[in-house]
C-alpha cells in the first residue's frame, strides 16, 4: 500500500513538472514585440454559435498579435469548461521587456492584475495597452495550442468578441473596448486560430 502511495506521489510529481516545463516562461530581450493594436471590427447581427448548453452570440471580429503577460488556468469556476484559460496580453510598449521589468503582473479570480513602483510608461497606456482575454477554444487544435502558451512568448489570435449564455440564467459579456478598466472589462473571446509568432 505504501509503495502504491509513493508511486501516486511521483506520478502527480512528474506530471506537474512537465505542466511546469511546458508553460515555462521566456525572457525575450528588450524592445517592443507586438506594435499594432487588436484590429475588431463590430458586428451588427452577430450569429449564434452553440457549445454544450451554452448560446453564444458573436458581437465583433477580433485579431491580434500581441505578447502573453501571463497565463492562468481554470478548473473549478461556472466557466471553467467553457473558457478554461485566460490570457493576459500586451501590445506597444506593454510588449517590451524593458518595460515590463518595472511593472508586477498576475492573475487571479478571471482578474488581470498589475502594481508599479514608479510607472515605467503612463498609466493610461498600461491600461489601454494591455487586457485579459477569457479564452474559449473553437476546436481541439486551438485547446492544445492554448495549453502550450508560455507567458514572454509572442502570439497571433484570431476569433470573434462573444457573449455567453445559458438556460438557467447564466450569462458572461465581453467588453468590446480595449479603454476600460475593472469589473466587465475583460473580453470573453471564441478563439478560431491561436499560435505562436516569432518576435
Amino acid at each position: 500500500m505504501q509503495r502504491l502511495l509513493w508511486l501516486g506521489l511521483f506520478v502527480l510529481l512528474g506530471w506537474g513538472a512537465l505542466g511546469w516545463w511546458q508553460q515555462r516562461p521566456l525572457h525575450p530581450p528588450p524592445g517592443v514585440l507586438a506594435a499594432q493594436a487588436p484590429e475588431q471590427v463590430n458586428l451588427d447581427d452577430g450569429a449564434l454559435l452553440q457549445r454544450g448548453d451554452t448560446v453564444l452570440r458573436t458581437r465583433a471580429h477580433i485579431a491580434l498579435t500581441a505578447r502573453v503577460l501571463s497565463r492562468e488556468d481554470y478548473r473549478w469556476d461556472a466557466g471553467a469548461s467553457l473558457a478554461p484559460t485566460d490570457l493576459a496580453l500586451g501590445w506597444g510598449r506593454m510588449s517590451d521587456s524593458a518595460v515590463l521589468a518595472g511593472i508586477d503582473i498576475s492573475q487571479s479570480g478571471r482578474f488581470f492584475y498589475w502594481h508599479v513602483r514608479d510607472y515605467p510608461i503612463p498609466r493610461r497606456e498600461i491600461e489601454t495597452s494591455a487586457t485579459n482575454m477569457h479564452l474559449i477554444p473553437a476546436d481541439d487544435d486551438v485547446r492544445y495550442a492554448m495549453k502550450h502558451v508560455r507567458p514572454g512568448e509572442l502570439v497571433h489570435l484570431e476569433g470573434f468578441l462573444v457573449d455567453a449564455s445559458r438556460p438557467d440564467g447564466w450569462h458572461w459579456r465581453t467588453s468590446l473596448r480595449r479603454d476600460d478598466t475593472g469589473n466587465g472589462a475583460c473580453e470573453l473571446v471564441y478563439v478560431e486560430a491561436l499560435e505562436p509568432v516569432a518576435p
